[in-house]
């Protein structure tokens, strides 16, 4: 049974989907102004973790991101570079693929714009200011009436008469209170319009995200997402809006779920506080599956520092599995009709199940990872009984280990990059080479060379292991 933490109902439920068999999910995307951080990366890397494991359920999973690529910061970027807007929005949205393909994020089904949807957005606001919700001023912009929605406040447990003006909410005295919030925004002089009822202007920020997930996802879908930043006001206004617009304040999302932010020494990470690093930095000294595994080692509604140490401890564990498939795949090229893999083939089993039973739990993929450490353990037991002990290979049992080490990797989202001493055919070409001539110096006794080679190499970060079957060599 599949149970997640609903930030609307603040409770673990049961997941019951509004379409058996199917799972929708809408995730809120980035604002393509700079390039991502390892804060925004948080979100992409969870949902994508969650999409593998809805799949391995049997869930037939569509999956909505959207792109900002029309703000204030983008239009004050374009105004700094001198340059379009556009430019400056498909300039980061491109770095933003480059960074998840990087982390082994996959692609959404659908990335609507901002720039794409504004029929969908303008029909929306018409529809709430028909039905009162909504109310125009004399120069063109658009505000919803907070008061006119009886649940504003649900998701955030925030009561209307004790807030204040919040993030992106400036105090206006044109409103008809302080939390009405801008649903389009007349023209100011060499910005980017459309033409609506109200005469040429563009969105909010909050309405665009309801037009575009009712319009791929319909009035009602299953998981809303994003960083808990996204609680108050955004995800709020937005179901203030959509179930006015929808007349169901039972509609629209089912599930909302937010994951925790991403600190520098307790501090939260964010652009506006210039505390922040980007994925692209990151990845110039750590591999992308380093950075997902280290994401990914902490429950997604936990906060998570972020520190080179932590990173280190996440490589230092990620090459520990990668070691285990290593092993695998050298287990593998064995022929073996004993039946010595019995026991590792029921732990294996155990362990799946314990994996699973993590992922069901609200997604915990910190103690999913643990259960895949611990079949790591047990596999590499029994490899050393082959290898080095002299105990007969059975194929059979020992795939049934190997197929459940492999589910569990392809859930987590690791062993999908190329790696020196995996998939790499020149390095493995290389290192065949340079073992051959190492072991031809051993036969000749000539230790002096023989050292030298593995030395070499272990000064390199590789490490040359024999075995019955031969030399192997891993990174360090």
């Amino acid at each position: 049974m599949l149970k997640v933490y609903n930030t609307l109902t603040k409770t673990k439920e049961e997941f019951l989907p509004v379409e058996e068999g199917k799972a929708s999910i809408y995730c809120c995307g980035v604002t393509p102004y700079n390039h991502p951080h390892i804060g925004n990366a948080r979100p992409f890397v969870t949902w994508d973790v969650i999409r593998r494991h809805l799949a391995r359920k049997g869930y037939e999973v569509r999956y909505i991101q959207n792109f900002t690529d029309v703000d204030d910061k983008i239009i004050q970027a374009a105004k700094q570079e001198k340059t379009e807007w556009s430019e400056i929005a498909g300039r980061y949205i491109k770095s933003y693929f480059e960074s998840m393909d990087a982390l082994n994020v996959r692609h959404a089904d659908k990335y609507p714009r901002v720039s794409e949807t504004i029929p969908d957005i303008v029909r929306m606001i018409e529809t709430l200011v028909d039905k009162g919700y909504a109310y125009p001023l004399e120069n063109g912009d658009v505000f919803y009436s907070v008061e006119k929605f009886s649940g504003y406040g649900k998701l955030s447990g925030r009561k209307l008469e004790d807030m204040q003006a919040g993030a992106r909410v400036e105090v206006d005295g044109r409103k008809h209170h302080p939390m009405d919030f801008a649903l389009w925004k007349s023209a100011k002089p060499g910005e980017p319009f459309w033409e609506s009822p109200w005469g040429k202007g563009r969105p909010g920020w909050h309405i665009e995200c309801s037009a575009m997930s009712l319009k791929y996802l319909g009035e009602t879908f299953d998981f809303h997402g994003g960083g808990s930043d996204l609680i108050f006001p955004h995800h709020e206004n937005e179901i203030a809006q959509s179930q006015a617009c929808i007349s169901d304040e039972k509609g629209f999302a089912r599930y909302w779920l937010h994951n925790g932010f991403i600190t520098i020494k307790d501090e939260k990470m964010s652009k506006s506080k210039n505390n922040f690093f980007t994925v692209k930095d990151i990845l110039k000294e750590f591999p992308g599956e380093v950075v997902r595994f280290f994401i990914l080692q902490t429950h997604y509604r936990s906060p998570l520092d972020f520190s080179e140490e932590r990173l280190r401890e996440a490589q230092a564990g990620l090459t520990r599995l990668e070691n285990t498939r290593e092993c695998i795949e050298e287990l593998r090229k064995l022929p073996g009709e004993a039946d010595t893999a019995k026991e590792l083939s029921e732990k294996a089993k155990e362990l799946m199940a314990a994996f699973d039973e993590a992922m069901d739990d609200d997604f915990n993929t910190a103690l999913a990872i643990s259960q895949m450490f611990a079949l790591s353990k047990e596999i590499n037991i029994y490899y050393q009984e082959v290898t080095a002990g002299g105990k007969a290979f059975d194929a059979k049992g020992f795939a049934a280990a190997a197929g459940a080490y492999h589910d569990m990797a392809e859930i987590i989202g690791i062993f999908e990059q190329e790696t020196a001493g995996g998939n790499d055919d020149l390095a493995d070409k290389l290192m065949a080479l340079i073992i051959e001539i190492r072991q031809e110096a051993r036969k000749e006794k000539n230790w002096a060379v023989a050292d030298r080679i593995r030395d070499g190499l272990k000064e390199a970060g590789i490490i040359l292991e024999d075995s019955k079957n031969g030399v192997r060599w891993k990174k360090a």
